[in-house]
Protein backbone atom coordinates (compact mmCIF):
# COMPACT_ATOMS: atom_id res chain seq x y z
CA UNK A 1 0.00 0.00 0.00
CA UNK A 2 1.16 3.61 -0.60
CA UNK A 3 1.26 4.35 3.13
CA UNK A 4 3.76 1.53 3.66
CA UNK A 5 5.95 2.83 0.85
CA UNK A 6 5.87 6.30 2.36
CA UNK A 7 6.75 4.90 5.78
CA UNK A 8 9.66 2.95 4.32
CA UNK A 9 10.88 6.10 2.55
CA UNK A 10 10.70 8.10 5.78
CA UNK A 11 12.64 5.43 7.65
CA UNK A 12 15.28 5.40 4.92
CA UNK A 13 15.59 9.19 4.98
CA UNK A 14 15.80 9.17 8.76
CA UNK A 15 18.59 6.60 8.68
CA UNK A 16 20.59 8.47 6.06
CA UNK A 17 20.14 11.68 8.10
CA UNK A 18 21.43 9.89 11.20
CA UNK A 19 24.47 8.64 9.29
CA UNK A 20 25.00 12.12 7.85
CA UNK A 21 24.99 13.64 11.37
CA UNK A 22 27.38 10.96 12.61
CA UNK A 23 29.90 11.36 9.78
CA UNK A 24 29.67 15.15 9.82
CA UNK A 25 30.44 15.20 13.55
CA UNK A 26 33.35 12.82 13.06
CA UNK A 27 34.81 15.01 10.32
CA UNK A 28 34.44 18.20 12.34
CA UNK A 29 35.92 16.54 15.43
CA UNK A 30 38.97 15.47 13.41
CA UNK A 31 38.26 11.77 13.77
CA UNK A 32 39.10 11.57 10.06
CA UNK A 33 42.15 13.19 8.54
CA UNK A 34 41.94 15.50 5.57
CA UNK A 35 42.29 13.38 2.44
CA UNK A 36 41.21 10.19 4.18
CA UNK A 37 38.99 7.90 2.13
CA UNK A 38 35.50 7.09 3.42
CA UNK A 39 34.74 3.58 2.25
CA UNK A 40 31.07 2.62 1.91
CA UNK A 41 31.69 -1.06 2.53
CA UNK A 42 33.79 -0.44 5.64
CA UNK A 43 31.21 1.96 7.05
CA UNK A 44 28.45 -0.52 6.25
CA UNK A 45 30.21 -3.22 8.24
CA UNK A 46 31.07 -0.88 11.11
CA UNK A 47 27.54 0.51 11.46
CA UNK A 48 25.73 -2.73 10.60
CA UNK A 49 23.55 -1.15 7.93
CA UNK A 50 23.20 -1.36 4.15
CA UNK A 51 25.30 0.82 1.87
CA UNK A 52 22.32 2.80 0.51
CA UNK A 53 21.84 5.24 3.45
CA UNK A 54 25.62 5.62 3.69
CA UNK A 55 25.78 6.54 0.01
CA UNK A 56 23.00 9.11 0.50
CA UNK A 57 24.75 10.55 3.57
CA UNK A 58 28.00 10.90 1.63
CA UNK A 59 26.19 12.79 -1.13
CA UNK A 60 24.81 15.19 1.46
CA UNK A 61 28.27 15.65 2.98
CA UNK A 62 29.58 16.45 -0.48
CA UNK A 63 26.88 19.08 -0.98
CA UNK A 64 28.10 20.73 2.24
CA UNK A 65 31.69 20.66 1.05
CA UNK A 66 33.00 18.30 3.73
CA UNK A 67 33.92 15.47 1.35
CA UNK A 68 34.85 15.19 -2.31
CA UNK A 69 33.77 12.39 -4.63
CA UNK A 70 36.42 11.51 -7.21
CA UNK A 71 35.22 9.26 -10.07
CA UNK A 72 36.73 5.77 -10.01
CA UNK A 73 38.59 6.56 -6.78
CA UNK A 74 36.02 7.14 -4.05
CA UNK A 75 34.97 9.72 -1.47
CA UNK A 76 37.61 11.68 0.43
CA UNK A 77 37.47 14.02 3.42
CA UNK A 78 38.13 17.66 2.56
CA UNK A 79 37.32 19.21 5.94
CA UNK A 80 37.59 22.98 6.41
CA UNK A 81 39.72 25.43 4.46
CA UNK A 82 40.75 28.77 6.01
CA UNK A 83 38.16 30.43 3.77
CA UNK A 84 35.44 28.07 5.01
CA UNK A 85 36.27 28.97 8.60
CA UNK A 86 36.28 32.69 7.87
CA UNK A 87 32.97 32.45 6.00
CA UNK A 88 31.36 30.68 8.95
CA UNK A 89 32.56 33.26 11.42
CA UNK A 90 31.59 36.21 9.21
CA UNK A 91 28.05 34.82 9.08
CA UNK A 92 28.15 34.22 12.82
CA UNK A 93 29.20 37.82 13.52
CA UNK A 94 26.28 39.16 11.50
CA UNK A 95 23.70 36.83 13.02
CA UNK A 96 24.89 36.95 16.63
CA UNK A 97 25.25 40.73 16.80
CA UNK A 98 21.69 40.92 15.49
CA UNK A 99 20.55 38.28 17.96
CA UNK A 100 22.00 40.06 20.99
CA UNK A 101 20.34 43.29 19.88
CA UNK A 102 16.95 41.62 19.55
CA UNK A 103 17.48 39.63 22.75
CA UNK A 104 18.05 42.81 24.77
CA UNK A 105 14.97 44.40 23.24
CA UNK A 106 12.69 41.39 23.71
CA UNK A 107 13.89 39.15 26.54
CA UNK A 108 11.83 38.37 29.60
CA UNK A 109 13.06 37.94 33.16
CA UNK A 110 12.95 34.18 32.56
CA UNK A 111 15.29 34.50 29.57
CA UNK A 112 17.76 36.58 31.56
CA UNK A 113 17.59 34.15 34.47
CA UNK A 114 18.38 31.28 32.10
CA UNK A 115 21.45 33.08 30.71
CA UNK A 116 22.61 33.88 34.27
CA UNK A 117 22.16 30.27 35.39
CA UNK A 118 24.23 28.98 32.47
CA UNK A 119 26.98 31.50 33.20
CA UNK A 120 27.05 30.45 36.87
CA UNK A 121 27.57 26.85 35.76
CA UNK A 122 30.31 27.95 33.35
CA UNK A 123 32.04 29.69 36.22
CA UNK A 124 31.81 26.56 38.39
CA UNK A 125 33.09 24.15 35.74
CA UNK A 126 35.85 26.54 34.71
CA UNK A 127 37.17 26.33 38.26
CA UNK A 128 37.09 22.52 37.86
CA UNK A 129 38.70 22.72 34.39
CA UNK A 130 35.99 20.44 33.03
CA UNK A 131 36.38 21.03 29.29
CA UNK A 132 33.44 18.92 28.12
CA UNK A 133 31.00 20.66 30.46
CA UNK A 134 32.36 24.09 29.54
CA UNK A 135 32.04 23.39 25.82
CA UNK A 136 28.45 22.22 26.28
CA UNK A 137 27.57 25.24 28.41
CA UNK A 138 29.23 27.57 25.91
CA UNK A 139 26.80 26.30 23.28
CA UNK A 140 23.85 26.61 25.68
CA UNK A 141 24.84 30.18 26.61
CA UNK A 142 24.64 31.35 23.02
CA UNK A 143 21.50 29.35 22.34
CA UNK A 144 19.85 31.00 25.35
CA UNK A 145 20.52 34.37 23.73
CA UNK A 146 19.02 33.12 20.47
CA UNK A 147 15.95 31.96 22.36
CA UNK A 148 15.61 35.37 24.01
CA UNK A 149 15.13 37.00 20.59
CA UNK A 150 11.80 35.16 20.38
CA UNK A 151 12.34 34.98 16.64
CA UNK A 152 11.76 31.54 15.14
CA UNK A 153 13.32 32.64 11.85
CA UNK A 154 16.52 33.88 13.45
CA UNK A 155 16.77 30.83 15.71
CA UNK A 156 16.52 28.57 12.66
CA UNK A 157 19.19 30.49 10.77
CA UNK A 158 21.47 30.42 13.80
CA UNK A 159 20.92 26.72 14.47
CA UNK A 160 22.04 25.88 10.92
CA UNK A 161 25.26 27.84 11.34
CA UNK A 162 25.84 27.14 15.00
CA UNK A 163 26.26 23.40 14.59
CA UNK A 164 29.44 23.97 12.60
CA UNK A 165 30.61 26.82 14.78
CA UNK A 166 30.01 24.95 18.04
CA UNK A 167 31.94 21.90 16.90
CA UNK A 168 34.88 23.87 15.49
CA UNK A 169 34.91 26.28 18.44
CA UNK A 170 35.70 23.46 20.83
CA UNK A 171 39.21 23.69 19.38
CA UNK A 172 39.50 27.18 20.85
CA UNK A 173 37.73 26.80 24.17
CA UNK A 174 39.19 23.41 25.15
CA UNK A 175 42.60 24.83 26.04
CA UNK A 176 43.92 25.60 29.51
CA UNK A 177 45.15 29.02 28.38
CA UNK A 178 41.66 29.86 27.08
CA UNK A 179 39.49 28.90 30.05
CA UNK A 180 39.72 32.11 32.08
CA UNK A 181 39.59 34.51 29.14
CA UNK A 182 36.55 32.72 27.67
CA UNK A 183 34.78 33.00 31.02
CA UNK A 184 35.62 36.73 31.21
CA UNK A 185 34.22 37.27 27.73
CA UNK A 186 30.96 35.53 28.59
CA UNK A 187 30.72 37.55 31.80
CA UNK A 188 31.16 40.73 29.78
CA UNK A 189 28.38 39.62 27.42
CA UNK A 190 26.13 38.91 30.40
CA UNK A 191 26.81 42.33 31.94
CA UNK A 192 26.00 44.31 28.78
CA UNK A 193 22.78 42.31 28.43
CA UNK A 194 21.84 43.19 32.01
CA UNK A 195 22.67 46.85 31.36
CA UNK A 196 20.63 46.79 28.13
CA UNK A 197 23.50 48.52 26.33
CA UNK A 198 22.78 47.44 22.77
CA UNK A 199 25.65 49.24 21.07
CA UNK A 200 28.23 47.88 23.51
CA UNK A 201 26.61 44.44 23.43
CA UNK A 202 27.12 44.19 19.67
CA UNK A 203 30.77 45.22 20.02
CA UNK A 204 31.41 42.81 22.88
CA UNK A 205 29.79 39.93 21.00
CA UNK A 206 31.82 40.62 17.87
CA UNK A 207 35.05 40.81 19.89
CA UNK A 208 34.25 37.44 21.48
CA UNK A 209 33.53 35.81 18.12
CA UNK A 210 36.66 37.28 16.51
CA UNK A 211 38.80 35.88 19.33
CA UNK A 212 37.27 32.44 18.78
CA UNK A 213 37.79 32.77 15.03
CA UNK A 214 41.47 33.54 15.52
CA UNK A 215 42.01 30.51 17.78
CA UNK A 216 40.08 28.14 15.51
CA UNK A 217 42.08 29.25 12.49
CA UNK A 218 45.28 28.82 14.48
CA UNK A 219 44.25 25.28 15.46
CA UNK A 220 43.54 24.19 11.89
CA UNK A 221 46.68 25.91 10.58
CA UNK A 222 48.86 24.10 13.13
CA UNK A 223 47.09 20.81 12.44
CA UNK A 224 47.68 21.16 8.69
CA UNK A 225 51.33 22.04 9.26
CA UNK A 226 51.79 18.95 11.47
CA UNK A 227 50.15 16.71 8.88
CA UNK A 228 52.38 18.19 6.19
Amino acid sequence: MPSHNLLDENVKQSLSSTIFDLLRTRILNDEYNKGEKLNELSLSKELHISRTPIREALKELESEGLVESIPNRGVFVTGFSPRDIDDLFEIRVLLETLSIRLAIERMTDEHLSRIQDIFDLMEYYTSKQNFEKINKLNIEFHEAIYSATQSHYLEQLLSDVHFYVSVTSRHSIMRYDRLDTALEEHQEILEVIKNKDIEKAEAVMEKHIRKTQHLVRKYYSEKQANQG
